[in-house]
């Protein structure tokens, strides 16, 4: 990377690796914000070292990106890959369809054995958790889950390769905002509306916590984390999984009036061509103004595909 990465979105993902790595060395904290569907494009196998690594501290996703690390866990073997995605006709994706496959550009995920497989384990979580009135955020079902020990004989990839494992292991804050946006949290909501038996008569909304609650936490977890330590965002695509830790910073120091610091780094990797007016094609400068970052903050912004940059930046970081 460094002898040929010396112009344009290269040398700036050389800079951004290099300011993420001299940030974490002099003790700073990172947030890694997932949108997209990084999980499906296996991103983990960087991602989770990562992790182990203490090389990210937080995780901000989409409810897309939470389950479907885990679907990929447990049903890789049945995933299909359509290399030929740009030629599909109607007619080939209604074929798909009809086989059970939903398709995520040149990935189908299999709706049996992945969605199928871990709605069925997941919904007693909830219902058990429904009947004793507990109210848990997604993630912490999630976590729940795995360390049961439930799904071990369902694994069917490296387990070194999921970073929601790695992240469990860690107990390291998630925060997954608009959950219901996902295909777990659909299926949540129509357990509260319309079961289909017992087992997914699910009483109360309130069983899985939401978006504001996630609020409060990240909250809590900024202002202590940022009393001892700088922390940074790496943030992957835009939308909801960027936009929303972003704003803990102005809330804490406009609407909670406290003085905490600005974000220390900032890097978003995006295919968003850059713009104003579009959020996640703005240029980092423009956060200054909403009190998210300073003129100091070290900022990036990469206008390139996230599969192919952020295991690049990933790597850097690690040294490998």
């Amino acid at each position: 990377m460094k002898k040929h990465y010396k112009h344009f979105n290269a040398a700036t993902t050389v800079d951004a690796a290099e300011a993420y790595k001299k940030h974490v060395e002099k003790g700073g904290k990172m947030m890694v914000t997932l949108a997209g569907a990084m999980s499906t494009a296996e991103l983990g196998k960087s991602l989770a070292e990562m992790i182990r690594n203490d090389k990210v501290h937080a995780i901000t996703c989409t409810g897309a990106n939470l389950e479907e690390d885990l679907f990929n866990l447990v049903a890789h073997k049945h995933y299909k890959r359509v290399p030929h995605y740009r030629d599909l006709k109607p007619v080939d994706e209604k074929e798909l369809r009809k086989n059970g496959f939903n398709r995520v550009t040149d990935t189908c995920i299999p709706e049996e054995d992945a969605m199928r497989k871990i709605e069925g384990k997941i919904v007693k979580l909830w219902k058990e958790a429904d009947e004793r009135k507990e109210s848990k955020l997604p993630h912490q079902y999630f976590y729940e889950l795995i360390e049961s020990g439930v799904l071990k004989d369902e694994y069917q990839i490296d387990l070194k390769d999921s970073w929601l494992l790695a992240a469990a292991e860690k107990k390291l804050p998630l925060f997954v905002p608009g959950w219901e946006d996902s295909t777990l949290g659909n299926i949540f909501v129509s357990y509260c509306i319309q079961p289909k038996n017992e087992e997914q008569d699910i009483k109360s909304f309130n069983t899985v916590k939401g978006g504001l609650h996630y609020m409060k936490e990240l909250i809590d977890w900024y202002a202590k984390t940022s009393a001892k330590h700088s922390i940074g965002f790496f943030q992957i695509g835009g939308g909801i999984a960027g936009d929303f830790p972003i704003c803990v910073v102005p809330t804490l120091r406009l609407d909670l009036d406290r003085k905490v610091p600005y974000w220390g780094y900032f890097c978003q990797i995006s295919d968003s061509t850059t713009s104003y007016g579009s959020y996640s094609g703005a240029v980092p400068n423009e956060k200054i103004t909403w009190d998210k970052i300073d003129v100091e903050t070290p900022k990036f912004i990469i206008e390139s595909d996230a599969t192919i940059v952020a295991p690049l930046i990933f790597a850097y970081v690690l040294g490998w």
